[in-house]
């Protein structure tokens, strides 16, 4: 799985960024710019089916991690930080769980190893029914969806996802795979293996992903976690809070062990 990406630095340790359901890299593109590669070489990558990396019909955390630990191997990338967010924090947990020796320092944003309930459905349908061909403009597609996705701030992130080539626009996603395998997305981390490495949760104040009750299983799967939380963020830590977050990663990163 060739995986696309955007490097942010160089010289520095690496840190690869994984984002979360239906984003893509660009999604951490300022702090990647702004904060991140004063301190780290940054790989932003694309997680299969999302952005511009390649489609394919398995979609699961177990397929996402030997993504990337292949990733790591192929960019002669040696121990890497890793840090993810939603979907991408269970993609970063799962490749330290399995592949160990990989990760140095490992970042969770706003959320934890469990399963979860479904929270996107009435997203991925609304999705589901726009043909994007069918429409001549960005706006007219905002505008399609608007009855169905009310915010504005929600159909503005999702519209990161159209392509144009010049004449028509296009799904980046693959929206089908997202669909079907929408159970295993919401499923918990594998339940095997340890990582006793340096581990960093971080959660939104106002989010309610990560609960208290999750630290227990937390620490049971990473002993060495700490969990940080950040006062008037919600699920989106990196958008809510960007210059909070930005030290407290930073800081992760920087400090000895």
């Amino acid at each position: 799985m060739d995986l696309f990406y955007k490097k942010y630095g160089e010289g520095n340790p690496p840190l690869l960024i994984l984002h979360g359901l239906l984003g893509a890299n660009g999604n951490w593109h300022t702090l990647s710019r702004t904060a991140f590669q004063d301190v780290a070489t940054v790989y932003a990558v694309d997680q299969r089916n999302h952005g511009r990396s390649p489609h394919t019909d398995r979609l699961d955390y177990p397929s996402m991690a030997a993504d990337v630990n292949d990733f790591i191997r192929h960019h002669d990338l040696g121990r890497v930080h890793l840090l993810g967010h939603s979907m991408g924090g269970k993609t970063a947990m799962q490749t330290a769980l399995t592949y160990p020796s990989v990760v140095d320092r490992l970042i969770v944003v706003d959320i934890a190893p469990r399963a979860y309930a479904p929270r996107h459905t009435e997203l991925l349908e609304a999705l589901a029914g726009i043909d994007p061909t069918a429409y001549d403009s960005r706006d007219a597609i905002d505008a399609a969806l608007a009855d169905d996705v009310p915010s504005w701030a929600i159909r503005q992130f999702l519209l990161k996802n159209l392509d144009y080539d010049g004449e028509r626009y296009t799904w980046k996603m693959n929206l089908d795979a997202i669909r079907r395998h929408y159970d295993d997305i919401n499923a918990a981390v594998t339940d095997e293996g340890r990582f006793e490495g340096p581990a960093l949760f971080v959660r939104g104040g106002d989010s309610d992903y990560v609960t208290d009750a999750d630290a227990p299983d937390i620490h049971r799967r990473f002993p060495n976690a700490e969990l940080v939380t950040i006062d008037g963020a919600g699920h989106w830590v990196h958008a809510d809070a960007p210059e909070a977050l930005a030290e407290v990663v930073t800081d992760f990163l920087t400090r000895d062990e």
